[in-house]
């Protein structure tokens, strides 16, 4: 192996550059050739590949976003579009590359290696929804992106005696509600993989008033419901509450990643690339115990990513009925 690629895909996350600084200094120390692939498997298939050294890539540990940039691209789910990316790389001279990126961007991976072009995956994803991963590149952050944001929604809320709903992202997934939730103080924590109780939790609301407390906070994941439907139901329980809902959205994904984002990312890369000088592809890196882990790519399309619910429970326990 003398040459690889690295691409980003689907939504970007902190510590996806560090993710590549990391496969590109290790590459470089083994005496690879890195180039970079802009606008993920777009570019891929447009050719759009940029030479890499470890000058170019040092200084990125610390910046949020991609510098290699993403781009959403469902064309590479047909056969003919994944063979003229495979195409691409034999013409540039890559043989092997890493793709950093959520599920979607698993599925192209798999299709290069079947197509002889060993590739490796790390999880970029800030929604922490990969199965047989503790731990997917961007979640800290977004965590801790979503409770300054929170932090700050709780002044306002204790100024005027009022009760926000606070929607933060994670798609399917009810993870960053949860740490961020608990991390935040909730009242409650509503995510998709559980039942919740409206008229229980507005109960609690105004039990807490009741008690003394001079805000309401409930941090809901965006893929129940919006904040605003939320809202609405709540408020059928809860008429005399000044109730005002939040998305905290995008913001989610940007800003300098965390020590866990960088280090984590950079163990990750790392590995990636010496498992490609292994000879192995078709792989998805994930961190288990706080150690690079692999599984087939295969196994992930059938697996399913187990929060950790002892969060909500440890949250229901703290707060009043």
């Amino acid at each position: 192996m003398k040459r690889i690629g690295i691409l980003t895909s689907g939504g970007d996350a902190p510590g996806m550059n560090a993710a590549i600084r990391a496969v590109a200094k290790t590459a470089i120390h083994h005496g690879l050739e890195v180039y970079g692939i802009r606008y993920g498997f777009a570019g891929l298939v447009a050719g759009d590949f940029i030479p890499l050294t470890a000058e170019d890539v040092d200084h990125k540990i610390s910046e949020g976003g991609t510098f290699l940039y993403s781009a959403r691209f469902p064309e590479f789910a047909q056969e003919e579009v994944q063979k003229k990316g495979a195409e691409q790389l034999r013409k540039h001279g890559m043989d092997a590359v890493v793709v950093i990126g959520g599920d979607g961007s698993y599925h192209g991976a798999l299709a290069l290696t079947r197509l002889g072009i060993n590739s490796v995956g790390l999880p970029g994803t800030i929604d922490n929804d990969i199965p047989y991963t503790e731990y997917t590149i961007g979640y800290d952050s977004a965590c801790r992106t979503a409770m300054d944001a929170i932090d700050k929604i709780r002044d306002t809320a204790s100024s005027h005696h009022r009760v926000f709903i606070v929607n933060v992202m994670g798609r399917e997934c009810g993870d960053i509600a949860m740490r961020v939730g608990l991390a935040s103080g909730a009242d409650a924590i509503v995510i998709p993989e559980r039942p919740y109780d409206i008229e229980k939790i507005a109960n609690t609301l105004k039990q807490g008033f009741a008690d003394g407390k001079d805000h309401g906070l409930v941090v809901l994941a965006e893929g129940v419901m919006s904040a605003d439907e939320f809202k609405e139901q709540l408020a059928k329980y809860a008429p005399d509450l000044d109730i005002r809902a939040n998305v905290l959205g995008h913001m989610q994904r940007g800003g300098s990643p965390t020590v866990e984002d960088r280090v984590n990312a950079t163990k990750m890369g790392n590995y990636a690339v010496n498992l490609l000088l292994d000879g192995k592809g078709g792989l998805a890196v994930g961190m288990e115990n706080g150690k690079p882990n692999t599984h087939d790519i295969l196994d992930l399309f059938e697996g399913k990513h187990q929060g950790d619910f002892s969060l909500l429970d440890v949250n229901e326990e703290m707060t009043k009925d």
